[in-house]
């Protein structure tokens, strides 16, 4: 085990587990300004990288502004006014729902985004996981889903 020291002699050792965090950030954030700007050639130039990500964790079905904030760990105001900005540029709607609850649902221009946002995605697993790759791929995803589900129970 590799030890660094800070300028002051305070140990810093190595870990694993620090570059994946920060390899898997890097990632995402290429992988998002990529989507967002092919989005943006594509004509969706209203759409920023933090809505994106956004939509992006949204069900294709309903979905509620409770179930959004507790998922994204924010406050419902803040689902509330990123889901107010995302009607008035016309990717999502809100409907009555049962009760107090509205449900947000993708409208038609909302459901094309998305599913040229997923294209752009499959493009990208062409070029990333080509077919002699393609089983150690799903591998490397298995293992990042496994590491999840690890940390997340060590966690409760």
């Amino acid at each position: 085990m590799s030890t660094k020291f800070t300028s002051r002699g305070i140990a810093l050792v190595d870990s694993q587990s620090l570059q994946l965090i920060q390899s898997a950030s890097r990632l995402n954030d290429v992988m998002t300004k990529y989507i967002y700007q092919r989005l943006v050639e594509k004509g969706y130039g209203s759409l920023t990288p933090s809505l994106l990500s956004f939509l992006s964790i949204l069900e294709c079905g309903v979905n509620y502004g409770s179930e959004i904030a507790r998922n994204l760990d924010v406050t419902r105001q803040m689902v509330a006014k990123t889901v107010k900005e995302l009607c008035q540029l016309g990717f999502l709607e809100q409907k009555q729902g049962a009760g107090k609850q509205k449900e947000i649902l993708f409208t038609e221009m909302g459901e094309k985004l998305m599913s040229d946002a997923r294209q752009l995605l499959a493009e990208l697993d062409d070029m990333l996981f080509n077919n002699a790759e393609l089983s150690s791929s799903r591998i490397m995803i298995s293992e990042l889903n496994k590491l999840t589900c690890a940390v997340n129970e060590r966690q409760q």
